[in-house]
């Protein structure tokens, strides 16, 4: 079975090495985007099986993104987790998002959304 991809959308530069690396180990492919990345068009090149992304980015909002991956054909079923410092989980509910994160998060739970979102068993 080929490792579920994950694509980060994450303005933060020290959060992004943590996620790249703790995803690795937990034997998950792990692509990253720059902040100023078009996140639909990464979409359409990585064919992530998730995209987890922050409400925050740093010129962009991650809930308008995230509305226009849902109003967007070829990309609108991609699974997305919102993350955010600000407890914003029913507001990205209410855009399409498939899960919420408040940071900051434990490893473990991190995991365990993705496992949860993508159905996968759980490690033992």
């Amino acid at each position: 079975m080929s490792k579920p991809k994950v694509l980060l959308a994450e303005d933060d530069v020290t959060m992004l090495s943590l996620l790249k690396t703790l995803l690795n180990m937990e034997g998950f492919e792990v692509a990253a985007l720059l902040a100023e990345a078009d996140v639909p068009e990464a979409l359409r090149t990585e064919k992530p099986d998730i995209l987890l992304m922050d409400v925050h980015l740093a010129n962009q909002s991650g809930l308008d993104i995230l509305d226009e991956i849902r109003n967007t054909q070829d990309v609108s079923g991609v699974r997305v987790i919102m993350s955010s410092g600000s407890n914003l989980k029913h507001e990205c509910m209410k855009h399409g998002a498939n899960g919420f994160l408040l940071k900051p998060y434990m490893p473990d739970e991190l995991i365990k959304i993705l496992q949860n979102t993508l159905n996968l068993p759980e490690a033992q």
